[in-house]
C-alpha cells in the first residue's frame, strides 16, 4: 500500500467513525436489561436485532447475578466465548451490571470475568436497601462499596455505581444521593446516572456540572411528563444537547439507552443527529 492508499484508506475509517457515532464522539449503546426475557433464550439472535436496531455498543448483566432475570441459561457460557458471539454480532461490551452480594462474596471470580469479556467497567446496579431504610445503612453500603472499588482498581478496571429513585429522596433533610457523593471515594467509585429520575424532578446535567469528574456513564431514557411515561429520546422533557454538554463536564465515557426495545429503537435516529 503507497502513501496515498494508506491516507485515503484512514480518512476513509474516520469517516465512518464520524458517521456511527453520537453524542460525544461515542458509539451508541444500550442495556441488555431491556430484552432479559429473550437473551437467555437466543443470545445470538438477541445479539443481532439489537446491532439491527443500530446500536454498536452493549451493557451486560452478570449472568450470576441475574439468574433469576433471565440470564440463566447464561450462567455456564465462559466469558471468552460470550465476548465471541457479542463481537461476532458487530458489537463491543464495555461495561456489566453486578448485584451487590456477587461483589461481596465473589470478588475475584466477577473480575476474572470482566477481564475475560473485555471489560472496563464494572457497574453496581443497586444496593437493594429499602427506601425506609435510615442514611447509615446507605453510607455504609458506600463505605464498602469503596473497599471493593480498590480491588477493582488494582485488578485495572473501574467501578460505577448506578441509582435509582431511591437515592433522589430525602433523609433527615438530606439528600441520599449527595451523602453517598460526599461517601464515595471519588477515584474508586465513579456514578452512572440514570436519567429516567427526571420524572422525579432532577436532570443528570445539573449531577454533571455539580461532581465534575466523577461519571462514568449514563442510562439513557426520555420522559413525557404530559404523559407520564417513558418516551423515545427526543420526545421528552430532557434537554439533551444540555446533558450531553454537560457530560463532558462530568467524565462520561459511554451512554447506554435503556427502556423497552421498541423506545430504544426509536431512539437510534434522534442521538445519531446530535451533535458529536
Amino acid at each position: 500500500m503507497n502513501r496515498r492508499e494508506f491516507l485515503a484508506g484512514a480518512v476513509a475509517a474516520a469517516a465512518a467513525a464520524r458517521a456511527i457515532a453520537g453524542p460525544l464522539g461515542l458509539p451508541i449503546g444500550c442495556q441488555t436489561y431491556p430484552v432479559r426475557d429473550s437473551i437467555g433464550k437466543d443470545f445470538d439472535g438477541t445479539l443481532k436485532e439489537l446491532a439491527a436496531a443500530g446500536f454498536q455498543t452493549i451493557e451486560m448483566c452478570s449472568p450470576p447475578g441475574y439468574a433469576t432475570s433471565g440470564y440463566g441459561p447464561l450462567v455456564g457460557m465462559k466469558a471468552a466465548e460470550m465476548r465471541k458471539h457479542i463481537e461476532d454480532a458487530g458489537l463491543h461490551c464495555p461495561s456489566c451490571h453486578y448485584g451487590f452480594k456477587e461483589l461481596k462474596e465473589n470478588l475475584d471470580d466477577r473480575i476474572a470475568f470482566a477481564k475475560e469479556l473485555g471489560l472496563t467497567q464494572m457497574v453496581l446496579s443497586t444496593f437493594g436497601i429499602a427506601k425506609t431504610a435510615p442514611m447509615e445503612d446507605w453510607t455504609r453500603a458506600a463505605s464498602q462499596l469503596n473497599e471493593i472499588g480498590q480491588r477493582i482498581q488494582t485488578a485495572g478496571l473501574q467501578l460505577g455505581y448506578h441509582n435509582h429513585d431511591g437515592e433522589f429522596q430525602e433523609i433527615d433533610r438530606t439528600l441520599v444521593y449527595d451523602a453517598l457523593m460526599r461517601t464515595f471515594d471519588p477515584k474508586m467509585v465513579k456514578m452512572q446516572f440514570q436519567t429516567s429520575v427526571v420524572s422525579l424532578g432532577f436532570q443528570a446535567a445539573t449531577y454533571f456540572k455539580k461532581y465534575p469528574g466523577r461519571f462514568l456513564s449514563i442510562h439513557v431514557a426520555d420522559w413525557s411528563s404530559a404523559e407520564k411515561k417513558q418516551v423515545a429520546v427526543g420526545q421528552g422533557v430532557i434537554d439533551w444537547k444540555q446533558l450531553f454538554a454537560a457530560a463532558k463536564t462530568g467524565g462520561v465515557r459511554n451512554y447506554f439507552v435503556e427502556m423497552n426495545l421498541d423506545l430504544m429503537r426509536a431512539s437510534v435516529p434522534y442521538l445519531k443527529k446530535l451533535p458529536t
